[in-house]
């Protein structure tokens, strides 16, 4: 959308979106939420009552959206409303709806040992250990440089992981052997 075709209140949103350092996808996720906001109340969001916001939470869970789909729904309207036209009236109300964890599947020694085995070659078998081992994700295995482990300190140094933030992991006495073969 041009800057000329933008509403103002959509280029408040942006605007304060961009100051509190939002990433763009996240940006273009709330702009959307407060689109299909608008859409369904038929006029312009910046009017919406308290009301109005409980009539589409309970249209979002009627139509079966998923827990997530609607905790987004509502920090996207918590921010609009409360940050871009500091109405905080309408949001004091509103909740987010805290879903069960589930543990997660631990495999067994044995499972593990299969997995690794299974590896065509050295570098895979490095490569899920390591992953599995230090708990880096996929991006980060790749990224990693031998400059990264630190074999006296038993840490690997992960650099610009998942957010952009830097890290330590340690590093098993085991997991070292097999990186240095």
């Amino acid at each position: 959308m041009t800057d000329e075709a933008m509403s103002p209140l959509r280029r408040r949103m942006i605007e304060d979106m961009t100051i509190r350092k939002f990433a763009p996808k996240t940006q273009h996720d709330y702009v959307q939420r407060v689109k299909n906001f608008a859409a369904f109340l038929g006029r312009s969001p910046d009017t919406a009552s308290f009301e109005d916001v409980r009539r589409y939470q309970l249209h979002l869970a009627a139509s079966g959206v998923g827990v997530p789909t609607l905790n987004q729904t509502v920090s996207t309207l918590r921010f609009f409303f409360k940050v871009t036209l500091r109405r905080h009236e309408i949001i004091e109300h509103t909740h987010v709806v805290h879903e069960p964890r589930k543990l997660p599947v631990v495999l067994s020694v044995e499972e593990v040992a299969r997995l690794l085995d299974a590896a065509p070659g050295l570098k895979y078998k490095a490569a899920l250990s390591v992953a599995y081992g230090a708990g880096l994700r996929a991006n980060e295995v790749v990224s990693l440089k031998i400059s990264d482990v630190d074999s006296k300190r038993m840490i690997i140094r992960v650099e610009q992981g998942k957010g952009g933030k830097d890290r330590n992991v340690m590093l098993s006495p085991s997991l070292l052997d097999l990186l240095r073969t």
